[in-house]
């Protein structure tokens, strides 16, 4: 007979190990947390990540506690960086997902999150530090941030997700890998009593006085990917975790919790389109291609098919992963000049791009229609370079005329050799459709009531993300409902 647990935590990531910490941090004595993966490939996506986390503050001061040597490091730091209030971070979630995130979950999320960044430095042990690869810009002699999200745990995700294993230990939290949960257990009044999975020793049922599941979307699973997204969406590459398969959300669908969100939606990204089919360990978010803004776009029909420049790329590329996968043969080539060479993100340099001195030299080795690439590429230098100036640092107004689709920011024209194409596809990285929760995390069924014992977090909550998605704000999202959800969890049966 297997020992009761106080609480049983599903899922390996970020969202998962906040929901365990938070339990033993309000009580839990007996944490167990199943991990679906092998040692060697534990940690969810949250391996796979930048580790970006956006979060509110009303002061630069109050970064001081993460980055302690910004300013030495990066001189007029805290006279550059703008104050992030729940406000603005309100206005960048509700404009990017069209006004369709839940109102109620997002104000949560948003005012949890400076406390729980606090509180992932002293209980879950983080360290952090500035996202200069990603995140900053030079601009002459000085770095520009941008406003909320700049902020990343030390060695990205793979510190992320080690950091939460070496607490997970300490705290004496039970990790069992190769254990995959199969399904919930419930006694005669509904509640969720435990969990029946799968590990090296075949089935067994873990009871427990509370289930939180932080198991990540069906990012993973190409037949969902099908029904809910809709084709081409089977054939996506997927940019993290090969154990996403939707199992927690299956698990507690099938005990009448209730959908919610965008289930027909999904985060997506630019990624190098040779890239593998699954996220490679050790290559992380390395196949990210993010730099579109400072340069453009063509589809294998040889055209431009999107503002490149609508807005700053962590507020785009989320949405653009999926335009990019929509296209003709899912394949798309992000083409530069030399001017713009030495922004774009370090992570290009982990392919090689086509080059040439001219651009008919380059059109010339793409796989596209040669004679329209060449006539688009003519057709943007002619509508280029009007208002401005140049500024990689924020909207510059930089913008085409005459030309559709127009590109609105950052167009300088493309006249300076060599000239480099590298080929993009969109690869699939956590999915939007989760279940709907409380404001404890717990989960609700299709009665509107909710389930007794069960409470969930990360990439299974439903309502938050609609369209698109601001960059960090999926860890951010993790990390505050984990907490909640782990803090209830505990004390649902004190």
């Amino acid at each position: 007979m297997l020992v009761a647990y106080d609480v049983i935590v599903v899922g390996g990531g970020n969202a998962a190990f906040a929901a365990a910490a938070s339990a033993r941090d309000h009580g839990a004595k007996r944490v167990l947390l199943l991990e679906k993966a092998p040692r060697e490939k534990r940690g969810g996506n949250t391996h796979f990540s930048g580790a970006i986390f956006r979060f509110r503050y009303d002061d630069v001061s109050e970064l001081d506690r993460f980055v302690p040597d910004a300013e030495r490091d990066y001189p007029g730091f805290h006279k550059g960086v703008q104050p992030y209030p729940l406000e603005a971070y309100r206005d960048d979630l509700m404009r990017v997902t069209q006004g369709r995130s839940d109102p109620e979950l997002s104000t949560l999320l948003i005012e949890s999150s400076y406390d729980t960044m606090c509180w992932m430095q002293e209980v879950g042990r983080h360290k952090f530090e500035l996202a200069l690869s990603v995140m900053g810009v030079r601009v002459g002699n000085e770095v520009k941030w941008p406003r909320g999200a700049m902020i990343r745990a030390v060695h990205e995700g793979v510190g992320l997700s080690k950091t939460w294993f070496e607490t997970g230990e300490k705290l004496r939290i039970e990790i069992r890998y190769d254990t995959g949960a199969q399904r919930l257990t419930q006694d005669g009044s509904g509640r969720v009593t435990g969990v029946l999975a799968r590990g090296p020793e075949g089935f067994a049922t873990f009871d427990a006085k509370a289930v939180v599941l932080g198991c990540g979307g069906f990012e993973t699973n190409p037949e969902w990917r099908l029904r809910y997204l809709g084709a081409p969406w089977d054939h996506a590459k997927v940019r993290g975790s090969n154990f996403n398969y939707g199992d927690g959300l299956k698990m507690a669908l099938d005990i009448g919790a209730m959908p919610w969100g965008h289930w027909s939606g999904c985060h997506a990204t630019p990624i190098n389109a040779e890239a593998a089919d699954y996220g490679v360990q050790n290559l992380t978010d390395k196949t990210n291609r993010l730099s579109y803004i400072f340069g453009i776009m063509l589809n294998v029909e040889g055209r431009r098919w999107v503002d490149e420049g609508a807005d700053m790329n962590s507020f785009t590329y989320a949405k653009y992963g999926g335009m990019i996968l929509k296209q003709p043969r899912s394949l798309v080539y992000q083409i530069f000049d030399s001017k713009v060479l030495e922004l774009l993100e370090p992570r290009y340099a982990t392919s090689e791009p086509f080059r040439a001195d001219t651009l008919e030299g380059l059109v010339k080795q793409l796989k596209v229609d040669h004679i329209q690439a060449l006539r688009t590429l003519q057709e943007y230098n002619r509508g280029a370079g009007h208002g401005g100036p140049f500024n990689p640092a924020q909207l510059d107004g930089l913008h085409t005329e005459g030309v559709d689709p127009p590109k609105t920011n950052w167009a300088l024209k493309l006249d300076t050799p060599p000239y480099v194409a590298w080929p993009v596809t969109g690869g699939i990285t956590f999915t939007f459709g989760g279940l709907r929760i409380n404001r404890d995390a717990q989960v609700i069924a299709t009665d509107w009531k909710p389930i007794s014992g069960l409470f969930t977090c990360g990439e299974m909550v439903g309502g938050l993300f609609h369209y698109n998605y601001p960059l960090g704000t999926g860890l951010m999202s993790g990390a505050v409902f984990g907490r909640i959800a782990g803090r209830a969890a505990a004390l649902s049966n004190a």
